[in-house]
């Protein structure tokens, strides 16, 4: 059930699982794109965007990078601390391993997390490119992190305490899934199928995500309330690095509202040179997955990465 990572890189407490999306990729030259997950997630999110930019580039001819972040899937047994800044270190410490000059790419948390790197390290990575993520609005102080999570990232968040029967009842449970169940019979379907597999772990009384509940307290309490968190995207543009942000027009639930629009995201003053875009009839997850919204996050890579030849 579990897929074994193609590489592992030391961090401070242990070592992080790194998927290689496009074999075959050997050359040093090749154009790297590093692709950070969501907070519940894990690196086999991105499979649906590495293929795409394989039948582009052809065999070869990009590299797609995606970590298991320390506290999921196969990087679950790397402990804390958790948070944002950790998980930017760990970023850089995977970029240091395989050196180039990647192009980073972070979906949800995953995107806070490679603003963050971003605006810490501007000099290691070439652009970043932001997706349903990584600019945010703080929490009201005082208010439960574990509800504002749940208010949130709602199904998500409650199937981390969840046991399931079998690896068919975890699926069984998105199904049920407004964002999510439709695409589980759509073309990317048995790659997301592959994606959620991943994520579980067995014990003793059943299946259950292996998600470290702490880790996504942690994350979530620097989503949420962090300024310097909060702050990244903004800090990572004034430093110079090329960083986009496209938006999905419906929600994690697929609702009509969405987490970004034309309003909020000008009501954060952001800084002219930061590119954002709706990227129409996509929700939360559907944005990374589903054929035409994949397609303009290709185009968006690709402004980016190096002339490959």
């Amino acid at each position: 059930m579990r897929v074994v990572p193609a590489f592992t890189v030391e961090v401070d407490a242990g070592t992080l699982a790194v998927h290689d999306l496009t074999p075959g990729a050997t050359r040093v030259d090749v154009p790297v794109v590093l692709a950070l997950h969501g907070i519940t997630a894990n690196g086999l999110a991105w499979q649906t965007l590495a293929d795409e930019l394989v039948r582009r580039h052809g065999v070869g001819g990009v590299r797609v990078l995606a970590p298991d972040l320390r506290g999921r899937a196969a990087s679950r047994g790397v402990p804390g601390p958790y948070g944002i800044a950790t998980h930017a270190a760990d970023t850089s410490a995977i970029a240091s391993a395989f050196g180039g000059h990647p192009v980073l790419v972070g979906h949800s948390m995953g995107a806070f997390v490679a603003a963050s790197a971003a605006a810490k390290d501007p000099d290691r990575y070439r652009a970043l490119v932001l997706v349903d993520g990584g600019l945010g609005f703080p929490v009201p102080a005082g208010r439960d992190v574990d509800a504002a999570l749940s208010a949130v990232i709602g199904p998500a968040m409650t199937r981390l305490s969840m046991v399931f029967d079998s690896p068919d009842d975890h699926l069984a449970f998105w199904r049920r899934h407004p964002a999510v169940g439709p695409l589980l019979d759509g073309p990317t379907g048995l790659w997301l199928r592959r994606y959620l597999d991943h994520d579980l772990v067995e014990g003793p009384d059943g299946w259950r995500s292996s998600c470290m509940l702490e880790a996504v307290r942690a994350d979530g309490r620097d989503v949420l309330v962090d300024p310097d968190t909060l702050a990244a995207a903004t800090r990572a543009v004034e430093a110079g690095v090329p960083t986009e942000l496209l938006w999905a027009s419906r929600g994690l639930l697929d609702e009509p509202q969405g987490l970004y629009d034309e309003g909020r995201l000008r009501a954060l003053a952001l800084p002219p040179t930061l590119r954002t875009s709706e990227v129409p009839d996509s929700n939360h997850y559907s944005v990374i997955l589903e054929p035409a919204a994949i397609t303009r996050l290709a185009d968006t890579v690709d402004r980016l990465l190096p002339d490959a030849d």
